[in-house]
């Protein structure tokens, strides 16, 4: 099991779950979170990659922008629960959320931010250039932004994440291998786009899609979304790109 540590960036003091591997880590992995922010299913997520021998952390990047693990619990809870009253109470609160998250100065703070948490990997012992990102959603566009703007990340995987605009990929350094669900139109759209701007860009880009699945499959707390059998497949895909 991981545990919280503090960690002081140039953007203030956040919380960042770090899980350790037994023994001499394989590598370093950035775990960003959905929208729901540092809840117990990120933490989960960091704590397997340590089990399979990566020192993982996932920083807690978005109560800055007023979703707490704790308010982004209750609102899961909320919109993925069968209260009719209860979920439509919950979506003001998670828009106005949104919209703070959504600002172009919390970009570019959560960008130099999750910087910091790779320089904090990056002198780990054990942890040399193997840096990888790995995000989901809203952490997954952070994965590929991250990417593009460090080039210590020589790995990068996003689980149905939009990438950042199509100027900055040709930054992107690493390899990267995203997950979609092909019911995910709103962002499975944009993939012929994409991976000819990747083409364009030159980088090394293998996407995934999974037939008969949507948004947020990898996600097990969820109820509505998840589906054990991809989940299973992209982890298995995720640990060998990593290998």
């Amino acid at each position: 099991m991981g545990h919280l540590v503090e960690l002081e960036t140039t953007g203030g003091t956040i919380d960042v779950y770090r899980a350790d591997p037994d023994g001499e880590p394989k590598g370093g992995v950035v775990v960003i979170s959905e929208v729901w922010g540092l809840v117990a299913h990120i933490k989960d997520v960091a704590d397997r990659f340590a089990a399979a021998g990566y020192l993982a952390v996932a920083p807690d990047i978005l109560s800055n922008a007023g979703v707490s693990p704790e308010v982004g619990q209750e609102l899961q809870s909320l919109i993925l629960g069968a209260d009719d009253w209860a979920r439509a109470t919950a979506q003001p609160r998670m828009r106005e959320a949104l919209s703070v998250a959504h600002a172009p100065e919390y970009a570019e703070w959560a960008i130099d931010v999750l910087t910091q948490i790779v320089d904090y990997l990056a002198a780990q012992g054990g942890v040399g250039e193997r840096i990888s990102a790995v995000g989901f959603c809203f952490g997954g566009s952070y994965a590929y932004a991250v990417a593009a703007n460090d080039t210590r990340v020589r790995a990068v995987i996003p689980f149905y994440g939009s990438a950042p605009p199509y100027a900055t990929l040709g930054d992107i350094q690493g390899r990267v291998l995203p997950f979609y669900g092909e019911k995910d139109e709103r962002i499975t759209g944009t993939l012929p786009e994409l991976r000819a701007a990747m083409a364009e860009a030159g980088v090394d880009f293998t996407p995934v899609v999974y037939p008969g699945v949507g948004h947020a499959f990898f996600n097990d707390t969820n109820p509505v979304t998840f589906d054990a059998d991809t989940a299973d497949d992209a982890w298995r895909r995720t640990l060998d790109f990593l290998a």
